[in-house]
């Protein structure tokens, strides 16, 4: 996706903005060079400048992506994978065919659909380091810059999150079948790190840096990231306490829970993401919490592979942080993950009230109601989790931007908060029309631009990897 001429600053007029809680009407918005917000004014007459009808909201982002599970979507669902742990070997296997070629064009179909729902910025959470049966590529960073190629391609924002996964199981066991295509150590991820360099800056992403989980890093390797952290400002993300099982072992083999062992051993704070979650006690949402750590939700996904359900009403109510991700792509919509996530927590208290909404309840505004409520966490947590200067309009911000078409069905003579609980909550057609990414458009009226070159892509890697 070319970026904009240097020199270039763009105006528009939008018909309704989403500034903080409240809509301005025919607000003007200058974008400067660099793809950030330079002035917003609302009752704006400018008609010089592109007019933007519709609803105009900041773009979601995604927490957590695993960008070549996309191809595995639909094929996992037989008998034969009926638990976590057997559907992770139907993913290995998929795993074992890909090429650094086949990364990139699954990724970049994932990336295009991600952008045509809404999506606007992804967290990579990237372990297909190596090649079939472990060895290393010529280039370490091969399908790291793979994965890049096809963000940049798609004009969609990205963290890319070298993984490090070092052990195939909880008690130090080695890597084995699949899981070699994924070793990394500490040291690995940063030579990783540092080839990205050129290519993460000609790209406008930013680099994280991943652990696996506490059962696929050793031990040591969590005292060195205790004893060096990442630079200030860089995201830490991992796996913890998806399933049962792991708790189990965990309890077993260190007598602490996965986020308790984690807690002991790091200084969790705000630049980490705890990724899933799903199984933690009272004193460890608590500490999640106090650490000001935010929770990564897929909840797609976590129905998809029978996870369980996050304790997010205790979480919620105090305090706690949380955005969403697509993780295994079985969806990649940011509106079905938020209403997955709300209706699950409604099927297990038996009501329409869920605490993360209280506290728009008393700001009032755009926000008031669910679905607003859902996004708020979505936008500020999202970013704040990716460090990525989005998920509000304001000046020296990015323009990230989703425009939403007011005559859509959906939409269709909403206003107010009813706006953004109706795209939440109103099925399954999506009412996105534009999408903009750093000041750049890259969806216009539903269809971005390189949308049938990449599926043509997509589906010819596809059928290779059958036979």
């Amino acid at each position: 996706m070319p970026p904009p001429e240097p020199s270039a600053h763009r105006v528009f007029r939008c018909e309704q903005l989403l500034v903080g809680d409240a809509w301005l009407q025919d607000a003007r918005v200058e974008v400067d060079s660099l793809g950030r917000i330079a002035s917003v004014a609302p009752h704006s007459a400018d008609n010089a400048c592109e007019q933007i009808p519709g609803w105009t909201v900041p773009g979601v982002p995604n927490l957590h992506s695993h960008s070549f599970q996309r191809a595995l979507a639909g094929l996992a669902e037989a008998p034969a994978a009926a638990s976590f742990w057997s559907w992770r070997e139907v993913m290995y296997g998929l795993a074992e065919l890909l090429t650094p070629e086949d990364i990139e064009a699954i990724s970049r179909q994932l990336y295009v659909e991600m952008l045509k729902a809404g999506f606007t910025c992804v967290g990579e959470f990237h372990y297909l380091h190596n090649l079939p049966g472990g060895g290393a590529y010529a280039d370490r960073a091969e399908t790291s810059r793979r994965v890049v190629a096809a963000a940049d391609a798609a004009g969609i924002g990205l963290v890319h999150m070298p993984v490090v996964y070092e052990t195939g199981g909880p008690g130090g066991e080695p890597l084995a079948g699949g899981q070699l295509r994924f070793r990394l150590g500490l040291d690995g991820a940063a030579l990783i790190r540092d080839a990205l360099a050129g290519d993460i800056s000609a790209a406008g992403a930013n680099l994280g840096l991943a652990l696996h989980s506490v059962r696929a890093v050793r031990p040591e390797t969590f005292r060195r990231v205790a004893e060096d952290p990442p630079a200030p400002g860089t995201p830490m993300h991992i796996h913890v306490a998806e399933q049962e099982r792991e708790v189990r072992e965990s309890v077993a083999l260190h007598n602490a829970r996965p986020v308790e062992w984690l807690f002991d051993h790091v200084s969790v704070d705000g630049a980490w993401c705890l990724v899933h979650a799903t199984h933690v006690s009272d004193a460890e949402s608590a500490a999640i919490v106090d650490a000001n750590a935010v929770v990564a939700l897929c909840p797609t996904t976590e129905a998809n592979l029978g996870d369980g359900l996050f304790p997010l009403g205790a979480f919620a109510a105090r305090g706690g942080r949380f955005g969403i991700g697509t993780d295994s792509h079985v969806s990649r919509n940011p509106v079905e993950e938020l209403r997955l996530l709300e209706y699950g927590q409604r099927l297990h208290s038996r009501t329409r009230t869920v605490p993360h909404a209280a506290p728009n309840a008393e700001r009032g505004g755009a926000l008031v109601g669910a679905g607003g409520a859902l996004l708020r966490h979505a936008w500020e947590n999202g970013c704040r989790a990716l460090a990525w200067n989005a998920g509000t309009v304001a000046v020296g911000r990015r323009a990230d931007l989703v425009v939403l078409e007011a005559e859509h069905p959906a939409l269709a003579g909403r206003g107010g908060h009813t706006v953004l609980d109706s795209w939440v909550f109103s099925g399954t057609d999506s009412p996105v029309r534009d999408v903009m990414v750093g000041g750049v458009w890259v969806v216009r009226d539903g269809c971005h631009e390189h949308e049938a070159e990449a599926a043509e892509a997509f589906a010819r890697t596809v059928r290779g990897l059958r036979g």
